[in-house]
């Protein structure tokens, strides 16, 4: 899908569901990481995340339109357009549109990697997700010399 064809659905979208022409422009933004489409406040553009056409069918497609032109609407209009604004819920109601988008990205798992350390004076022994400058800090237990166990 083009740019051109997603202007084209999002002013269709706009006109047969708010009843309301959309006026500005509508684009693609491959930058866009884990959120399926964003209403920008300052020029009103309304950007999808391309990989929704990639991942999900066209309804997904659709509710993500919805749910940015019940910002773009509601900014124009001065009502509450956030998330949290009763205007917002009451208008995502009316216009059956998702509250949130599938996922789009893996979660990302903590770290595996464990670092070992070892009190030099009781033998104590630290794991750590990250690095420790051994240098800078002691034991907590009798604050004896930290090393590095590898």
């Amino acid at each position: 899908m083009s740019d051109e064809q997603l202007q084209q659905l999002v002013e269709q979208i706009s006109l047969d569901v708010f009843y309301k022409p959309f006026i500005h422009q509508a684009i693609f933004n491959k930058r866009l990481r884990t959120t399926g489409g964003r209403y920008k406040l300052s020029n009103h553009y309304i950007e999808i995340n391309p990989l929704v056409v990639q991942l999900y069918d066209e309804d997904e497609l659709v509710g993500i339109i919805k749910h940015e032109l019940c910002h773009y609407h509601l900014h124009l209009e001065g009502k509450g357009y956030k998330h949290g604004d009763t205007d917002f819920k009451k208008l995502l109601r009316q216009t059956n549109s998702p509250r949130h988008c599938k996922p789009l990205a893996e979660r990302r798992t903590k770290s595996t990697v464990v670092h070992h350390y070892r009190c030099t004076a009781c033998g104590c022994n630290y794991q750590r997700r990250r690095r420790m400058d051994c240098r800078k800090y002691r034991c907590g237990k009798c604050a004896g010399k930290i090393v590095r166990v590898v």
